[in-house]
């Protein structure tokens, strides 16, 4: 299942990956967790309003990082911050996660939900909302949940899912009492069954005859949006000017929406601020950008809201990568990088306090969080270089080199990015500490992704991972050998292990955690990605917009967002 991660290219956008977060998102102490969070921080901080209080009708303008090709977001391309916000607005989200990362039905969708063991498999019984129908008139039923189990289990490779976990223990789905029960048996325990068919875990549903066979699956959303099902429906995409436009249903069975439409804009995150500042979009996600926090600041029909991200900011080596293939060569830049420097210059400005990131799929503040990083987490140039020697690279005068060849990486960054050009001038001098060269490459957003990240046209490159309410099955999609999003390109059978036993633990949660922290152990010893710190959710919002803002580990009630009167 997605419960994934999705990776964001910039720190002013969101990203994708599923950073593994537990329903308390806290220490065993209030107060300790409290003196861990960024200064500022809290869980949620939309300025949340009774919607019967709001303004019916208005037009909302949100500023997106990416315009997609592919609205699929459950096929590998599509899963990136921008078209995830659309099409949350546009399909259905069975569940409603709180800012502790709790999961309840989202009744619009899913009138209950309930897991038990008959003859010693898990069972989980979906009972859906009858009124719910899909914007061509189709009720929404368990075919359509049968559908979406099949095509993310993984089984057939045809179907390009960005990540299988949880589906692909999945042994059947069949119908219930009625069209509107699905009983879906496991062939093993799967402990985070409430992230599937999750907006929190950027996995809504999709028709099933758009996803019944790899074909549709993988191109029926491809520059199109066929068919709906939520509060908006599609309006108007317009290619030229990257904006889509969703609006009301009428037909929509739940709660009333407030706004009209909600237009987005895909711009650079360098125009975000501007088009704040002159009314052109009411909201967007400042991210760590102290420039645009500063400008968005001074706005006086705006204000900022801040709150715990449960997102971190990374460092992803590609071990496809002929001169990085060799594990010591990544393990002696991960200890090569000042993460702690790099934290205090990308969040200065911003009334946060940074912290090198020291797990790869907990936060600070959460239940099990523990430092597993050992010595690849600390910042040694001269116990780099001794490993670089070791892989056979030998200081020749300034730089290293290995078979007359120069060890130069191409760090490749989507423009317009403040964070990752700072990144990128940062680590070009502490590379050269050790004898690294690192050539900047500055490439455009919307092609950051399609066309570098994912068929692995770099050496290192930086971006954030974005979180979800849930544990390690959240970042199976970035950090096993077949994670559709392990964009290192590096894993190991005893971390695909891991990850399993911790996402199958569903009876002890404690068991579940240590699990969790064996994985990040070996994800630090194969080193493909290397965490930097974690990421404030900070927006940049109208003062009269409500129901939005900086989200923390809630998810978005599109209909509930509007303007106070």
């Amino acid at each position: 299942m997605k419960v994934s991660r999705y990776p964001v290219a910039l720190v002013a956008t969101l990203a994708v990956s599923s950073l593994a977060l537990t329903a308390c998102g806290g220490s065993d102490s209030d107060d300790d967790a409290q003196q861990k969070a960024p200064l500022g921080s809290s869980a949620v901080n939309i300025k949340a309003t009774d919607p019967a209080k709001l303004k019916q009708g208005g037009t909302m303008n949100w500023a997106i990082q990416t315009f997609a090709t592919q609205w699929n977001i459950a096929e590998v391309d599509g899963l990136q911050g921008g078209p995830t916000e659309v099409m949350k607005s546009l399909m259905p989200n069975l569940w409603r996660s709180d800012a502790h990362g709790v999961q309840t039905p989202n009744k619009a969708f899913l009138l209950d939900a309930s897991s038990a063991t008959v003859k010693g498999k898990q069972v989980v019984t979906w009972r859906l909302n009858p009124k719910a129908k899909w914007s061509d008139g189709t009720p929404i039923t368990w075919k359509d949940i049968a559908a979406n189990t099949k095509a993310l289990d993984g089984h057939d490779k045809a179907f390009k899912v960005a990540s299988s976990v949880g589906f692909d223990q999945v042994e059947d789905v069949k119908k219930g009492k009625d069209d509107y029960e699905a009983v879906m048996t496991f062939a093993k325990p799967f402990a985070d069954w409430k992230g599937m068919f999750n907006a929190a875990a950027n996995q809504p549903l999709y028709p099933a005859k758009y996803v019944s066979d790899p074909k549709g699956f993988n191109t029926a959303y491809v520059n199109k949006i066929p068919v709906t099902g939520n509060a908006f429906k599609v309006g108007n995409i317009d290619k030229s000017a990257k904006t889509v436009t969703v609006v009301a249903d009428p037909k929509w069975w739940g709660d009333k929406p407030k706004l009209d439409k909600i237009v987005f804009h895909a711009m650079d995150t360098t125009s975000m601020p501007g088009a704040f500042a002159n009314g052109e979009v009411d909201y967007f996600d400042v991210g760590g950008d102290a420039s645009a926090f500063k400008q968005a600041s001074k706005v006086a029909a705006g204000e900022i809201r801040e709150a715990g991200g449960p997102n971190y900011r990374q460092l992803t080596f590609n071990g496809t990568s002929a001169k990085l293939k060799d594990p010591k060569v990544r393990q002696a830049l991960f200890m090569a990088t000042d993460r702690e420097t790099i934290a205090k210059s990308d969040l200065k400005g911003l009334g946060w306090k940074p912290s090198a990131m020291n797990n790869h799929l907990l936060i600070s503040t959460q239940k099990g969080y523990q430092d597993n990083s050992g010595t690849l987490g600390k910042y040694d140039p001269q116990a780099a270089g001794k490993l670089l020697d070791e892989a056979g690279w030998k200081l020749s005068g300034k730089t290293r080199k290995k078979d007359g060849k120069e060890l130069t990486l191409r760090f490749v960054i989507p423009s317009g990015t403040p964070a990752a050009t700072n990144e990128g001038s940062m680590l070009t001098q502490m590379y050269q500490q050790v004898g690294v060269k690192l050539q900047i490459q500055s490439v455009p957003n919307n092609d950051f992704f399609d066309k570098y990240i994912t068929p692995g046209d770099f050496d290192v490159s930086p971006y954030t991972l974005l979180g979800t309410p849930f544990p390690a099955s959240g970042s199976t999609n970035v950090y096993t050998s077949k994670g559709g999003n392990n964009d290192a390109h590096v894993g190991s059978k005893k971390l695909d292990e891991l990850f399993n036993a911790a996402s199958s633990n569903a009876d002890d949660p404690a068991g579940a955690l240590k699990q969790t922290n064996l994985a990040d152990a070996e994800a630090w010893r194969l080193a493909g990605v290397l965490p930097l710190y974690q990421r404030p959710d900070i927006a940049a919002i109208k003062k009269n917009l409500v129901n939005m803002g900086a989200l923390g580990m809630t998810d978005v009630v599109y209909e509930h967002i509007g303007f106070t009167k």
